[in-house]
This record gives structure tokens, sequence and C-alpha cells, in this order.
């Protein structure tokens, strides 16, 4: 086909293992410099420049610069949520690497994708926002009802401006390593704001992980509860 979107160029860009390490590093939302994604994806920095440079004017990334050095993060939320369903549809196929370490519990427990949660918890929140008749499904589109709406308000989500964002609302989000949804959209971002804010959970230092103190994880198991 001559005309119309060139998918064989995101291909390409996203196709090799650096480009695609440094992706999946950005992906917890995270700006990163140039150093810290060589590292990510195992190259040295004047690689890591010139993947850098490809991945800029593919418009898959973005910079700004700080003092001297210059931070790298996903372009938009549409582009973190093409690295999620990408990296979901690898694992929903088998295609997956495995790096042993004591992270790993954490990251499949609770993460932050690009702007919301990931992992066990992640889908269960979700989970439980269906089981109670406060999100309804159709397929991979989601809709808020009237109850969910009583129920994020009395949480004190403020749903007025939410409602104004240009982004869905609701999003499905295929988790990669429950192989299940999860909650995105502006609501899914809302909602981990909020739980950082009430002092519910932290985001680790060092990895994407996102740590629930224990009454933090108490609330979060009330709130979002799965007997319905």
């Amino acid at each position: 086909m001559k005309e119309g979107p060139d998918i064989a160029r995101i291909g390409t860009l996203i196709g090799d293992p650096a480009r695609a390490n440094m992706l999946t590093a950005l992906i917890g939302g995270k700006a990163l410099t140039a150093t810290e994604l060589s590292q990510a994806a195992g190259v040295t920095l004047p690689t890591a420049s010139a993947h850098l440079s490809k991945l800029e004017d593919g418009g898959l990334i973005t910079q700004r610069k700080q003092g001297r050095h210059r931070y790298f993060t996903l372009a938009d939320a549409a582009t973190g949520a093409l690295v999620e369903t990408i990296m979901g549809f690898a694992a929903s196929r088998g295609h997956l690497r495995y790096r042993p370490g004591p992270k790993d519990p954490a990251l499949r427990k609770a993460r932050v994708c690009y702007d919301h949660l990931a992992g066990d918890y992640g889908v269960r929140m979700l989970d439980s926002f269906v089981c109670r008749g406060e999100i309804e499904t159709d397929g991979d589109n989601l809709s808020l009802t009237a109850r969910g709406r009583e129920q994020l308000q009395a949480f004190g989500i403020d749903l007025t401006s939410l409602t104004s964002s240009r982004r869905p609302l609701c999003k499905s989000c295929l988790d990669w390593s429950e192989r299940r949804s999860h909650l995105a959209g502006v609501l899914g971002k809302a909602l981990l704001v909020h739980m950082f804010d009430r002092g519910w959970a932290r985001r680790s230092d060092n990895s994407r992980a996102v740590i629930f103190t224990p009454e933090g994880e108490r609330q979060f198991l009330l709130q979002f509860p799965l007997d319905a």
C-alpha cells in the first residue's frame, strides 16, 4: 500500500532490541537520562544517543533539558498505551524474557504503567469496579455507571475535571504479567495519584514497583473488594 499510515516505520523503531528496552524503561512514566537509558538498553552511550534520536524523530519520545542534563520521556499517553499493549500481546503469545531478581514479585503485585496502576492490584481494582456494577464492559470498552460516579465522588475523585480531558475517562489496558485488563485512562491515573496523596503507597525509587504501606494495603483491599 503506497498511501496511509506508515506502520512499518513504527514497527522498525520499536522492533530494535535496544530501542525496545529503552521504551520499556520509560513505560513507568519517569524521565530518564541518556546514561540511564543506555544502561537499560545494554549499549554504549554514543549508541544510545543514536537510538534516542531515532525514537524522537519517530514521535515516540520527547526530551527536556534541566541544567546540563537532558531527560527523556515517552511522547504521550498514546505511546505508553501502545508499548504496554505490545508487551501484553507478546506475553499472551508466550514471548517472555525472564530476569530473576527480588523486584519481580513487587512488580507483579503493583507497578506503574505509564501513569496508572498495573499488576495484580491494578487488575483487582478493575475487577472490583466491574463486580460492583460501577464500570460496565463491552468487549474492551469500559464505561462508568451512575453508581460508579457516586462511589468515586465519595472516594474523593473529582470527576468534573476528569471528564473535561481529551483522553478517555476509562480505558482497558492489557496487563502483561496478569494477562488480563487493568484500568487506564484519566480515571486510572487519578486513582493512582489519589492513593499516593493519601499515603497508601509510594513508588519505588529504583523500579516501577508501587509499594503499599500496611495501612494502605488494608485500605486498598477494603475499597476494592472482590466479594460482590
